[in-house]
């Protein structure tokens, strides 16, 4: 695979990430190194509709990023967006994903990088964004500094259901990749997001928590019943 746009050339594409939505590539660009976001086509789907909701979605994905690294939030800078092929073109972050430096890092360290990524969230809900998929692996830290990466399935929105999903989604990455640091590190991610949304904020938004999880318990219960 290759792209070209102008007199740059992107090639010698480096697969590192084959999902269900979209392929990741690592590359240099303009002797940077790079991510090359492409989203697949889905046979299944009329061929125009396929175009434009592949389309779309490029681009809102990509004015999302932009509008992120404006409110001052750390994300990978854009290069180039191809909305018509799909590709989107960013910075590749040097680090280590914070899933894998809970297990290896001092546990106060990563409550400060925790801390940090409560406060960035905090800063995009009270923007109306929302990330869609805010886990440790969608966690980079760069020189003491947590980026978040992989805005696939952010979105626009003032829906305190949709920001709670946010909350719960990262509380259950914690408890199935990290279960003894559940308690400190949701404190401290509780704590940064505090700390942008006020005591209200993050008492409203727990108690959405505390219901998205009370229903996702009655569901499980009667799958177990009719089992």
């Amino acid at each position: 695979m290759a792209f070209r746009r102008g007199g740059d050339t992107l090639e010698k594409l480096e697969l590192i990430y084959k999902g269900a939505e979209a392929y990741l590539f690592k590359s240099t660009f303009l002797d940077t190194d790079v991510i090359v976001k492409y989203r697949l086509p889905k046979p299944y789907r009329d061929p125009l509709l396929d175009r434009r909701i592949r389309r779309d979605r490029t681009i809102l994905e990509a004015r999302i990023i932009a509008r992120v690294k404006e409110l001052g939030v750390p994300v990978p800078a854009l290069y180039m967006v191809d909305p018509e092929k799909a590709i989107i073109i960013m910075e590749y972050i040097h680090g280590i994903r914070l899933k894998e430096l809970i297990n290896h890092a001092n546990i106060s360290t990563i409550e400060t990088y925790v801390r940090e990524v409560g406060r960035s969230i905090g800063i995009m809900h009270s923007a109306g964004i929302v990330h869609g998929d805010l886990t440790t692996s969608n966690i980079i830290v760069k020189e003491g500094t947590p980026y978040i990466i992989d805005f696939g399935l952010a979105q626009y929105s003032d829906e305190l259901e949709d920001k709670g999903v946010d909350i719960h989604l990262f509380l259950r990455s914690l408890e199935s990749t990290h279960p003894r640091f559940v308690d400190r590190l949701f404190k401290a991610f509780m704590k940064g997001y505090e700390e942008i949304v006020g005591s209200r904020g993050k008492e409203s938004i727990l108690e959405k928590v505390r219901e998205i999880r009370m229903r996702g318990r009655y569901v499980e219960e009667r799958r177990l019943r009719k089992q």
